[in-house]
């Protein structure tokens, strides 16, 4: 723990890759740690939203994110890959941070570790997952033009992604495990849609396919059935959990392990912390915003440091 730097990013994907690019054009000596580079859209066979790409895999996108951020902090950013933040304590000078290899002391922080989706615990979601079965509408939706899909998941996320996949689907159907969450405004627009239509108190039972995902078994827990519909895509809104186990005693959470950060700046309850990305409380989780949101931390964490 010999090196105070300047700032530590804790978390790779765009995010981290953004933070990383930005910190390396404002000389500031930082401290990169990551478990990997790979976010949650690297399983996604084709991103067509990503700004600047017409459209790229998943995995080439985090290969690209990974090549740019070294490509600028070579000679200015310390790269730990492969190790995990496990604790963040406050010090006289600023902050130290232990890993699963190390500890590390900077002046400031930023969390950009994201989160990851809630698995549909359902038989065949394990072998159809990338085949049919998917967690981004968003990433994933144009690929499934024409077709008869499912969503999974009661909630505003549900309902959004339900949305977005009637642009582009024969039909939609929504599965609820209880009554809609969703806002009541949401519902009804959606469910508006003549080629939209949703059932609650259904549960997911089984998954069934070839190659790929070819129809889905729910349980109607009100009549003690099981109806199956034909299907070719499953896409999975069941909610996430926020990567902040090794920041929850040092910033404020909310109810569902996010954190808590001020929009205007990215800032937490702590001062000399900032996050941006999925793992934040932030109303909108994409990979442009993600990036954004780091681009602005940064900007912010400059002007803090020149200034304290």
């Amino acid at each position: 723990m010999n090196t105070k730097y300047d700032l530590a990013i804790i978390g790779g994907g765009p995010a981290g890759a953004a933070a990383a690019v930005y910190s390396s054009r404002k000389r500031l000596k930082t401290i990169l740690i990551t478990k990997d580079w790979l976010g949650q859209s690297n399983v996604s066979e084709k991103i067509e939203n990503w700004v600047g790409s017409i459209a790229i895999s998943g995995f080439e996108l985090s290969q690209n994110l990974e090549k740019h951020a070294k490509a600028y902090g070579k000679d200015i950013i310390d790269f730990k890959d492969g190790e995990l933040a496990q604790k963040i304590q406050k010090k006289s000078s600023g902050f130290e941070i232990s890993t699963t290899k190390g500890i590390y002391s900077a002046k400031t922080v930023l969390i950009v570790s994201g989160s990851s989706r809630r698995k549909l615990q359902a038989k065949g979601a394990d072998i159809f997952e990338h085949k049919g079965l998917t967690y981004c509408a968003t990433c994933d939706g144009p690929l499934y033009a024409d077709q008869d899909v499912a969503v999974i998941g009661a909630g505003n996320a549900g309902f959004e992604s339900a949305a977005q996949l009637l642009a582009y689907c024969k039909t939609v159907t929504l599965l609820a495990r209880s009554e809609f969450k969703a806002d009541p405004g949401t519902v009804e627009k959606v469910l508006s849609n003549p080629k939209m239509r949703a059932f609650n108190f259904a549960v997911p039972k089984e998954i069934k396919g070839g190659t790929f995902v070819n129809s889905l078994i729910y349980t109607d827990t009100k009549l003690g059935s099981d109806i199956e519909i034909p299907v070719t895509g499953v896409f999975i809104e069941i909610g996430s959990i926020p990567n902040t186990d090794f920041a929850k005693d040092i910033v404020t959470l909310d109810a569902y392990k996010h954190i808590v950060v001020d929009a205007r700046n990215q800032r937490t309850s702590t001062d000399g912390i900032w996050s941006a990305g999925d793992v934040t409380d932030g109303l909108y989780h994409q990979n442009n915003i993600a990036a954004g949101d780091a681009v602005k931390a940064i900007e912010d964490i400059y002007s803090y440091l020149h200034s304290h």
